[in-house]
């Protein structure tokens, strides 16, 4: 290779390198500038090619020594400060080094000159520094954004291999982020369907995404946890395809509701085995087989939405949403919007487009409780909406579909305001397709030993107290009470028994107050040292046993017997037993 070919090579080198660079050759002719050495003088390379030195180097003096000396000797000078004559007639500081150019069989064939402008490096660096934390905090967003996520999200690369591993993921699965990263997946989630068709194996062959899978995963101690994923392949800034991404919820607490919700109100679960709760669940095992318009009546409490649960949850519908309105809860102008939803602008204060509960519904029930409250226009205007199947939002026009399944409740005699003209016959027989009728509690005594022990046992683990049962007297005193607030008002009474009981049984005096003269009105009758009492004097017995349990201390007795203490003094006045 001869002197001209070497210094061509570095020729090209020059004009690759970010830095002005000039090569000189023996003659001490420039024979090689840098498109940067353009840039950085002003010269273009045709002002400049077979010029002497001088040409740009001549002032100072010491510029052409050192260039001369790196010629004649080979010395090396690096990071020299250098004048250099530029395109506009003036002389401009560079940061410069000089380097012969060495042949091996001819000795020094030239040097290589390279200049660059301290200013613009310093810019440069500042520019470059400003970018570099641009990167750096949009890279802490990320990063937060990754880890504050509340589903677990994690990437893969093609080799199946976890790249990362968020703060969520680490919560549901055990397993931390540097004990994930750099393992397969299949080995941090363990599911039977890990290499068998899972989501990830058609996100990672078709490269498409994989929404709302189920599965079950093996968390790190070893128990299992079910989660809902999404998927999805994962590309580079150039979309080349190099793995796929994940983000998955643990589903564990809805799993749970849902059985217990399916549980509560499976046919089985309802408390009662007397004839009247025979016959309705009849009907209801009838009814869950079709998508009839069901009317549930029935006095308050009875537990009429109970009974409109469970008739969604053994259906077809169960999967999709039960939505419940009371109508009594609502103003005519807000249960119309309740019901139908409303438009921007329908009214004062409509600030947004509202849905409606018909509309929330979706495949679902919609459970209109109390439908005898409704006004006459609002009756318009559902009847409509059975007949047709359609409805519109207050102040909308554009026709929306009724797909719900509509049941309805009362504690009204729907027929009795029908003809008091309070109520639109052709609605009431549009909704009583199918009339469930559920019998006031007064009507199914039979039931309350099932109904007391269910609520025995729930109020046992809702107040963790070891309460195992009810005494006679305090039972026959339920019995004989006529309930007019039904199943909710007993639920109410033993509740109220399980505060103020501190024994294992529930006793008469535990029990509310304004059940009490249902001892005398019945003539029940109490034992005490073998000998019978009439039960006009219980309430008297009550106050004297619930004191000496106390030692006389009037607050705890007033406490236990569930009344204030000058209510307590009263009675004792009465009683005459002050002493």
């Amino acid at each position: 290779m001869d002197k001209t070919e070497s210094l061509h090579n570095h020729n090209e080198i020059a004009f690759a390198a970010p830095d002005g660079i000039v090569a000189i050759n023996k003659e001490k002719k420039i024979i090689s500038f840098s498109e940067a050495a353009q840039r950085l003088t002003g010269y273009q390379v045709e002002d400049v090619i077979s010029k002497d030195i001088t040409f740009i180097f001549g002032e100072p003096e010491e510029n052409i020594q050192l260039i001369l000396d790196a010629l004649s000797t080979g010395n090396t000078y690096s990071n020299i400060s250098m004048d250099i004559k530029c395109a506009n007639g003036k002389s401009q500081n560079f940061l410069t080094s000089v380097t012969p150019l060495v042949q091996p069989s001819q000795n020094i064939i030239g040097v290589i000159v390279v200049f660059r402008n301290t200013e613009e490096m310093v810019s440069l660096f500042n520019v470059f520094k400003e970018k570099s934390r641009e990167i750096l905090d949009e890279k802490n967003k990320l990063e937060a954004i990754f880890n504050s996520r509340w589903e677990g999200t994690f990437t893969i690369d093609r080799n199946w291999t976890v790249t990362s591993f968020n703060h969520a993921a680490e919560r549901i699965t055990g397993y931390s982020s540097k004990a994930a990263v750099g393992k397969k997946c299949w080995d941090i989630f363990r599911s039977i369907l890990c290499r068998h068709g899972c989501h990830m194996e058609f996100t990672m062959k078709k490269q498409k995404p994989a929404t709302s899978e189920e599965l079950m995963i093996i968390h790190r101690e070893g128990h299992k946890i079910p989660i809902r994923v999404n998927s999805a392949p994962l590309y580079d800034g150039e979309k080349k395809y190099i793995g796929a991404v994940e983000t998955f919820l643990d589903i564990s607490e809805i799993k749970n509701l849902s059985s217990q919700l399916e549980e509560r109100f499976q046919f089985q679960n309802i408390i009662g085995q007397s004839r009247p709760m025979l016959k309705v669940y009849d009907l209801m095992e009838n009814v869950v087989q079709s998508d009839s318009t069901v009317l549930i009546t029935g006095e308050s409490g009875t537990g009429k939405e109970i009974i409109a649960r469970a008739i969604h949850l053994n259906s077809q519908r169960k999967t999709a949403p039960f939505m419940a309105v009371n109508c009594s809860a609502f103003a005519e102008t807000l249960l119309e919007s309740e019901l139908f939803g409303h438009e921007k602008g329908a009214f004062t204060g409509a600030i947004r487009t509202k849905t409606g509960r018909l509309e929330l519904a979706g495949d679902g029930t919609l459970f209109i409780d109390e439908i005898g409250d409704i006004s006459l226009p609002i009756q318009v205007k559902l009847l409509r909406v059975l007949e047709n199947r359609q409805y519109e939002r207050v102040g909308g026009t554009n026709p929306l579909e009724l797909k719900a399944r509509i049941i309805t409740a009362t504690n009204k005699n729907l027929e009795k305001e029908v003809k008091e003209g309070k109520f639109r016959e052709d609605l009431y027989y549009r909704i009583n397709v199918i009339n469930i009728f559920i019998p006031p509690l007064r009507e199914r005594m039979e039931d309350m030993p099932l109904l007391v022990n269910y609520f025995i046992e729930k109020f046992q683990k809702k107040f963790n107290k070891d309460i195992k049962s009810i005494s006679p007297s305090a039972f026959t005193l339920l019995k004989r009470y006529e309930w007019p607030g039904n199943i909710r008002e007993l639920e109410n009474v033993l509740e109220h028994a399980f505060v103020v009981c501190q024994g294992e049984v529930i006793e008469t005096e535990h029990l509310p107050e304004r059940i009490w003269p249902f001892l005398e009105s019945k003539n029940l009758t109490e034992t005490k040292g073998g000998k019978e009492l009439p039960l006009k004097n219980a309430e008297k017995l009550m106050i004297i046993n619930t004191l000496g349990k106390f030692s006389g201390h009037r607050g705890r007795t007033a406490e236990a017997l569930g009344i204030d203490k000058t209510t307590l003094w009263r009675k004792m006045k009465k009683y005459q037993i002050l002493k």
